[in-house]
C-alpha cells in the first residue's frame, strides 16, 4: 500500500474517478462482431450480448457502437427478439477492432465542479495485439456522441500514458486497486521505465486516487496479464470481495494467499471488510484455461449482473455478491460462451455515471 506525493500529485488534481456503484447515465458497450475473438462461437455470443441489454435496459440507458449497418440491423433484431424496447438503447455505427470497452474506451470521471468528464487512457491492445488502430480512436468518438470533454493522459516524459479500465478498481474515496503483474512486471509492458511511483502519481493526478494498493497477480488465464477486475473489486469503500481459490492444486491457489495476505496487512492497519468470492472450476476450451471469475460481475443502476458458468459454485457467488449488494437485483449471465472471448461482463462494459450531486 502506498501513498502518492500529496505536494506533487493529488493537490493538483481536477478529476477523481467513481465507484460503480454510483448512478449511471448509462452503460456503454460494443456489438461483437470479430469471429477470432470468439473462434467457433461468434454466432451464439451476440445471444448473450441481447440478455446483457434486456437485463440493463430496465435501469438504465445502453449506448452500443455497431462496426457497420450490418451489424447495428443485426443488433436491432436480436435486441427485439429479446423484447428489449428500443427506447432503452442507442445503436451508433461506429467501426471498432474488437468490443472490450472496459478498456478501450475512455474511463468517465467527475471533475471538480462534479460534471463529467473523460480520461483517455492510450489504448494499444494490451501489448499483445496488432490491431487496434480503430479501437484507439474510441475515445475521441465518445466525445463527439457524447459532448463530455475528454483529458489525454501523459507519462512523466510526455508521452501518452497507456492503461486499460479492467487494470483500475476504485472505492470513489480515493484508494485505487491495481496488480504489480499488469503494470510492474516485464510482460507485455504498458509504459516502459515507468515505476510504481509513478503510477502512483498518475493515479493522484487522473484518477483522484492518493492510495494505492497493489495485489500480485491476476487470474490464471487473463490474457491482459494481470487485470484487477477478474479478482478483486470493490463493494463499498471499505470492503472488498476477493477472488479466492481454496484448492491448493488449482493454477489460482498460490496468487490467491498473496492476494489475501496483502489485503489482511492493511486491515490490521485499518477497517477494511475481506469477503472471499470463490472461483468456478476450471473453464477449458480447445485445451486454453479461460479467465472465469465470478469477480468480473458489473454493478449498473438496482442491478448487478454476475458472470455464471454452469458450476455448482454459482449458487454460492451470486449469494455472496446479493448480500453485498443489498440495495440491488442480482442477475446471472450464463457466460460460458462469452469468457471464449478472453472477458465477460466487467470487461465488455463502460459505466457513464452521472453528474455528481454536490453538497448544499
Amino acid at each position: 500500500m502506498s501513498r502518492a506525493d500529496q505536494s506533487d500529485a493529488s493537490r493538483s488534481s481536477t478529476s477523481s474517478m467513481p465507484a460503480e456503484w454510483e448512478a449511471h447515465d448509462a452503460t456503454w458497450i460494443a456489438w461483437p462482431h470479430h469471429e477470432p475473438d470468439w473462434p467457433g462461437k461468434l454466432g451464439a455470443v451476440p445471444w448473450v450480448y441481447a440478455e446483457i441489454v434486456r437485463a440493463l435496459h430496465a435501469h438504465e440507458r445502453v449506448e452500443i457502437l455497431c462496426n457497420d449497418e450490418t451489424v447495428r440491423d443485426t443488433a436491432r433484431a436480436i435486441l427485439s427478439a429479446h423484447d428489449v424496447s428500443e427506447s432503452g438503447y442507442k445503436l451508433h455505427v461506429v467501426a471498432t477492432d474488437r468490443v472490450w470497452l472496459r478498456d478501450s474506451a475512455p474511463t468517465f470521471v467527475w471533475t471538480d465542479d462534479g460534471s463529467v468528464a473523460l480520461m483517455n487512457w492510450r489504448f494499444n491492445a494490451w501489448a499483445k495485439y496488432d490491431n487496434y488502430r480503430l479501437d484507439e480512436q474510441i475515445g475521441g468518438t465518445i466525445a463527439q456522441i457524447t459532448g463530455l470533454d475528454r483529458t489525454e493522459p501523459t507519462r512523466p516524459n510526455g508521452e501518452p500514458l497507456v492503461l486499460e479500465g479492467g487494470g483500475i478498481e476504485v472505492n470513489g474515496a480515493g484508494t485505487v486497486l491495481v496488480t504489480e503483474e499488469w503494470l510492474l512486471s516485464d510482460v507485455q509492458v504498458r509504459n516502459p521505465r515507468m515505476t510504481r511511483e509513478e503510477y502512483e502519481a498518475a493515479f493522484a493526478t487522473y484518477l483522484g486516487a492518493n492510495e494505492t494498493i497493489w495485489l500480485a497477480k491476476g487470474a490464471t488465464g487473463d490474457d491482459t496479464h494481470g487485470h484487477i477486475d477478474d479478482i478483486a473489486r470493490f463493494t463499498s469503500r471499505d470492503s472488498v470481495l476477493l477472488a479466492f481459490e481454496d484448492n491448493s492444486a488449482d493454477a489460482n491457489a498460490q496468487q490467491s494467499r498473496d492476494n489475501l495476505a496483502r489485503l489482511e496487512a492493511i486491515a490490521r492497519e485499518r477497517p477494511l471488510g475481506i469477503v472471499k468470492l470463490p472461483y468456478p472450476r476450471a473453464v477449458m476450451m480447445s485445451g486454453q484455461r479461460l479467465p472465469a471469475s465470478y469477480a468480473n460481475f458489473y454493478i449498473a443502476n438496482g442491478v448487478v449482473l454476475v458472470p455464471t458458468f454452469n458450476d455448482p459454485m454459482d449458487r454460492l457467488a451470486l449469494d455472496i455478491i446479493a448480500g453485498e449488494f443489498q440495495d440491488r437485483e442480482i442477475i446471472g449471465i450464463h457466460c460460458v460462451d462469452l469468457v471464449w472471448g478472453l472477458g465477460t461482463l466487467h470487461c465488455l462494459t463502460q459505466q457513464q455515471p452521472s453528474r455528481r450531486r454536490t453538497r448544499a
